[in-house]
């Protein structure tokens, strides 16, 4: 399998790992909320070796290999995260970039298409469509929930004998299911060892605190009704979406929206025996864009 190349980008604020030939066309890839970069390291080789791409896959703020926010009493919003991918793509030298996007990414990748069109050609979302919300009458109540879980002391970070033993944590306590071959790449990239041989991770705790505000349901159909590029919705079979009522009314926002539902859970772009379909649906798809593309660039050129 092509092997990962590390970086660091934002003057060393964030960690990445890049995929594919330093000069070829770059896609970011967004990992969702407690995962990292190694999020995408099965499905990024064969995407970089099929379309001849390079792809970047950074760890947001306070996760995996980039530190977390020095502030004490420091909210982590879904907005402060297009930062992150804004600030990637500056340093990157990118005006504009196809998002791959799982999760938590996902609904980042659908503010920025939102919110900066112009930075973003097109979406591949995997299992990921908007983002949480909060009904507006429930605003004070989310208010104090998140104030009160962040004046609470910060606690130490979980200590394990082994990394299979972090393994075997993240399968039992993760909040959605998991089994420990797909997590393995994402805890070995998120735990440090510390000075006696046990096994720390790097997740900064603040991530598990309630948000303090969140958008309304009707700011994020507004917002996914907002986007023009072509958008890829690649959905697990035992996912966070399937036929939901809110999941419904989120497809059914986005005028450029291709669904595609395949056999996997919520990581299924991680999952071994299900990336390789995740990849030829994204391979498909991105093919289908470009023809369509060269088609609609003749016409103009010869009309």
């Amino acid at each position: 399998m092509l092997p990962a190349e590390p970086l660091r980008l934002a003057n060393g604020r964030l960690a990445a790992l890049s995929w594919g030939r330093r000069d070829a066309p770059v896609w970011l890839a967004l990992h969702g909320w407690l995962d990292n970069a190694a999020s995408f390291s099965r499905l990024a080789p064969r995407l970089v070796q099929a379309l001849d791409i390079r792809i970047v896959a950074i760890d947001f703020r306070g996760h995996g290999e980039s530190p977390g926010e020095a502030a004490t009493q420091h909210d982590y919003a879904l907005w402060d995260y297009c930062h992150d991918v804004l600030d990637a793509m500056d340093e990157l030298a990118l005006s504009q970039t196809t998002l791959l996007a799982h999760s938590m990414g996902a609904a980042v990748s659908c503010l920025l298409a939102a919110s900066v069109p112009e930075r973003v050609t097109q979406l591949l979302l995997i299992d990921g469509l908007g983002a949480i919300t909060t009904a507006p009458e429930e605003t004070a109540a989310q208010l104090r929930k998140g104030l009160m879980a962040h004046r609470r002391p910060r606690s130490n970070p979980p200590r394990y004998v082994d990394i299979e033993s972090a393994v075997a944590a993240r399968v039992a306590g993760g909040v959605t299911p998991i089994d420990a071959d797909t997590a393995r790449p994402l805890v070995a990239r998120n735990s440090r060892p510390d000075g006696d041989g046990h096994v720390l991770l790097r997740t900064d705790g603040r991530l598990l605190k309630p948000s303090l505000v969140r958008f309304t349901p009707e700011q994020v159909l507004s917002m996914l009704g907002d986007m023009r590029c072509p958008v890829l919705l690649v959905e697990g079979e035992g996912g966070i979406l399937g036929e939901r009522a809110w999941a419904k009314k989120a497809r059914q926002a986005v005028p450029t929206l291709t669904r595609q539902v395949l056999a996997g859970g919520h990581h299924l772009h991680l999952e071994p025996a299900a990336v390789a379909s995740v990849a030829d649906t994204i391979i498909q798809y991105t093919s289908i864009q470009q023809t369509t593309a060269r088609h609609e660039h003749q016409g103009v050129r010869h009309g």
